[in-house]
């Protein structure tokens, strides 16, 4: 699994005109991708790296704040660019391995006292963020 973390003030979601969810105060957007091998080691990892490192305002983290999180999928982080003009998508997980995987990563957050919002797994998604910095770094898990 990988994320790519952006420190934001503030972000949303929209799906079909809805917003599906949203951020309202400062706090981090992560857009989480996931490969063929991955499991639950990884998204204990990757829980644990969202909500520790200490990448929001003087040095803190997001439980040291209290600060939401807004996942977003996005299977487009395991693009393969190295060849040609057109990106390949064989590294990422289908979507009925990597949706629960994406699933047990915000119960894994929510379990740990993190505040969530997601996106909508599959759907066609319009992400409006604010980035604070800019502060934005990718993790493996």
């Amino acid at each position: 699994m990988r994320a790519v973390l952006q420190r934001v003030t503030r972000a949303a979601v929209t799906v079909d005109g809805e917003v599906v969810g949203s951020l309202d105060r400062p706090g981090l957007v992560a857009l989480v991708g996931v490969t063929h091998d991955d499991g639950p080691d990884q998204v204990t990892r990757l829980a644990r790296k969202i909500s520790e490192l200490r990448i929001l305002r003087e040095e803190r983290s997001v439980l040291d704040d209290g600060a939401p999180v807004l996942v977003v999928s996005q299977f487009t982080l395991y693009a393969e660019t190295r060849k040609g003009r057109r990106p390949t998508w064989h590294r990422a997980a289908p979507g009925p391995v990597a949706e629960p995987l994406v699933d047990d990563l915000v119960a894994a957050l929510r379990e740990r006292g993190v505040e969530v919002a997601t996106g909508r797994f599959g759907a066609d998604m319009a992400v409006e963020l604010v980035n604070d910095g800019p502060v934005t770094l990718l993790v493996e898990a």
